[in-house]
């Protein structure tokens, strides 16, 4: 088994955090194997940002791929610069508080996440990118839930321990939609 991500965004949405916790969770607690690629634009926030994960069995080659299973877009320009890298199959997740264009294609699965609206109504706007991950997990079950979850608690929980329960819920927010879209 090879999964290859692509995340994508403005800088400021959690793009790299999404990445980080997605590899770090893989390579503490499973036996496979992981590689993270961070791309930055001209600017940190409010530019663009990206990263590759890619999560395999076997040893990986390379961690940019010309073609992925998986692609997340936190906004409309991240749509229209990756959408053509994702195989037929493939996942698309979509932040659709902000990504309004019809990917026009019918030979993938595109999973609608209003992270951005949802982060909002959870009171904290920075958890955009804890709820997608969420859905990504759930989609995909690339990772075990709890993997992710035990990350999310050592790695945020410790940061900043007051704001553990509300990622903890983000997560779960974003699993459900994810699972529901299985």
């Amino acid at each position: 088994m090879e999964r290859n991500l692509i995340v994508a965004g403005f800088g400021g949405q959690g793009v790299m955090m999404l990445g980080t916790l997605l590899a770090q969770a893989t390579c503490d607690s499973t036996d496979k194997h992981v590689t993270y690629f961070p791309s930055y634009g001209a600017a940190m926030r409010g530019g663009t940002a990206n990263c590759y994960v890619v999560i395999s069995d076997d040893e990986i080659g390379a961690p940019v791929m010309d073609a992925v299973e998986d692609l997340i877009v936190f906004n409309e320009p991240s749509l229209h610069k990756f959408l053509p890298q994702l195989k037929p199959g493939g996942f698309l997740f979509v932040n659709n508080s902000i990504v309004t264009s019809d990917p026009g294609r019918d030979d993938i699965k595109v999973v609608e996440v209003p992270v951005t609206q949802m982060a909002i109504d959870m009171g904290n706007p920075k958890v955009l990118n804890i709820i997608m991950l969420g859905a990504y997990v759930g989609a995909t079950e690339v990772v075990p839930k709890e993997v992710i979850v035990e990350t999310i608690k050592n790695k945020l929980g410790k940061k900043k321990p007051e704001f553990l329960p509300m990622n903890l819920e983000a997560f779960e927010k974003g699993y459900a939609i994810g699972a529901a879209a299985r």
